[in-house]
């Protein structure tokens, strides 16, 4: 009797031109993967074994169980780094999705210059991070900024920004906004594909320009907005280099962002063991986020393929 049904066709390890075929993909493939094991998979690994270790750079790694992750919970540094990250997080990231939305309604207008005025909101969005943060830290000086000398030519003390406990984090918010340009190529994406026959059958129904926005426009590019805030909200807990350059976590810790904690303990104070660990915290960190994020968007992200 024949091992196999009659006609079926043959496994691909059974056949010579197949086996060399799949051979010739992971032949050509293989540098790539060399280099994610080499210089990812293996840093990471690396890391989590550095989290339960004592390691300074110069002798070998110690391991030391748990006491890394014990010394993380009374560390009030850690606290406010996460305090200060989490406040951003709130503050910048739906302010950055809002503001991208508004510009991409604005530009996906019939009005004059429109292919002018889309290059100029979206290219501040292409410009290095470290030229950012030194533009901003001169606009936003408080003796020599141009924020603060606008201000006193109409008779108003502008506030320390950066050099301040209240107003830092707000400046670092409104610096974020420099490149929503970004976010809002892709809002102008989605809101160009809403199909017409949609806002047609809208206006048949005597539906308003603002019902028109809320139960039409809004809803069909839900998909995108989550995607931004999403994307947005991974980052915020990763910025780094502004923080660094501008601030250095002063005044007095109020922009001591976590990835700067982080990062000080790595290669200021030479603790990779307790600066792995906190990376590994990070990780969970963003997917707790993240998985939250996923569970609300079931409820009010829309799908077009979704069966209503």
């Amino acid at each position: 009797m024949s091992a196999g049904v009659a006609g079926a066709p043959r496994p691909w390890w059974r056949s010579k031109l197949r086996r060399q075929e799949v051979l010739a993909g992971y032949f050509t493939i293989l540098p790539w993967i060399l280099g994610f094991l080499i210089f990812v998979a293996g840093p990471i690994l690396f890391s989590f074994y550095l989290s339960f270790s004592e390691y300074d750079i110069l002798k070998p790694p110690k391991l030391i169980g748990l006491d890394n992750y014990r010394e993380m919970a009374e560390d009030r540094l850690f606290w406010q780094s996460l305090r200060v990250t989490t406040i951003y997080a709130a503050g910048a990231v739906p302010l950055a999705v809002v503001v991208g939305y508004l510009l991409a309604l604005m530009l996906n207008q019939k009005v004059g210059g429109l292919s002018f005025w889309r290059t100029a909101f979206y290219v501040p969005a292409i410009v290095p991070v470290l030229a950012v943060s030194y533009l901003f830290a001169w606009i936003f000086n408080p003796d020599i900024g141009l924020v603060n000398g606008l201000l006193r030519q109409i008779g108003v003390q502008g506030p320390q920004w950066f050099a301040s406990r209240q107003w830092v984090l707000p400046t670092f918010m409104i610096m974020e906004l420099w490149a929503a340009g970004g976010g809002m190529v892709l809002y102008l994406a989605a809101l160009q594909g809403v199909p017409t026959s949609l806002y047609d059958a809208a206006k048949v129904d005597g539906a308003t320009a603002w019902r028109r926005f809320w139960h039409v426009t809004l809803p069909m590019t839900t998909p995108v907005i989550f995607f931004q805030f999403l994307i947005g909200l991974i980052a915020s807990f990763q910025l780094f280099t502004g923080p660094f350059l501008v601030t250095q976590g002063g005044p007095a810790n109020a922009s001591l962002f976590y990835v700067l904690y982080l990062y000080r303990n790595g290669w200021k104070y030479f603790n990779m063991g307790y600066a792995s660990a906190l990376a590994w915290v990070l990780v969970v960190i963003i997917l707790i986020f993240t998985l939250l994020s996923f569970r609300v968007a079931r409820r009010v992200v829309y799908y077009e393929s979704e069966e209503p």
